[in-house]
Parts: C-alpha cells; structure tokens; sequence
C-alpha cells in the first residue's frame, strides 16, 4: 500500500473513542496496535526518506554544497508535508486497511 496515496488526515483531530474502542474489543489494545502500526509506518517512511537523499549525495561535498543541496531540501520538505504515522494508523484502523490480532488472547481462549 502506498502511504502517500492515502485520504488521511494531516492534522490532529478528535476520534471517537467508542469507535477505536469497539474495534478491538478494549480502547487499550486499539491503542497499543495503532502504537505499533505507526511504528512500521515510520520505519518504511525513514527507509524510503534516507533512500532519495543518498541519490543526490556526493562523494566531495564542499561546505557550500553540504548547505545549499536543494534536492535534498526539497525531499526532505516533501516527507515533512505528508501526514504523520500516527495519522496514517488511525486512518488504516478506521478504514478497516489493517487487521488487529492478538495471539496470547488467542493461545489462551484455545486452551479452554
């Protein structure tokens, strides 16, 4: 999925948290999952960001280079536009794009 192409939120805004809540079963997984999603999410974005700025990196950078490398800026202020991981989470978890399991409530009701 391209997280860039998402219809998310680049704001903060206020959730409902029934919603969150009814999702999981418990508010309190709901959040741990969208902790550890967001987590992945800005993995893959800092792989992507550090990918593109080694493409306009130079073996001999000169001082004025280092500082006046305007590819490099404009990545860098592309990545900084686009929605934050905790957004983009929220957004997955609301729009049924991600699927929360937890294996140790699954090992247990097993057992019995």
């Amino acid at each position: 999925m391209d997280l860039r192409k998402l219809d998310s939120e680049t704001m903060a805004i206020s959730r409902d948290t029934q919603k969150i809540e009814k999702l999981a079963g418990n508010i309190y997984e709901s959040v741990a999952a969208l902790g550890i999603r967001s987590e992945q999410i800005a993995t893959e974005l800092k792989g992507e960001f550090e990918e593109k700025i080694k493409e306009f990196q130079t073996v001999t950078d000169s001082l004025e280079e280092i500082y006046e490398n305007r590819e490099q800026i404009e990545v860098a202020r592309y990545y900084e536009s686009l929605p934050k991981p905790t957004l983009l989470a929220t957004w997955e978890l609301l729009n049924d794009k991600i699927y929360l399991r937890n294996p140790i409530k699954e090992e247990t009701q097993d057992n019995f």
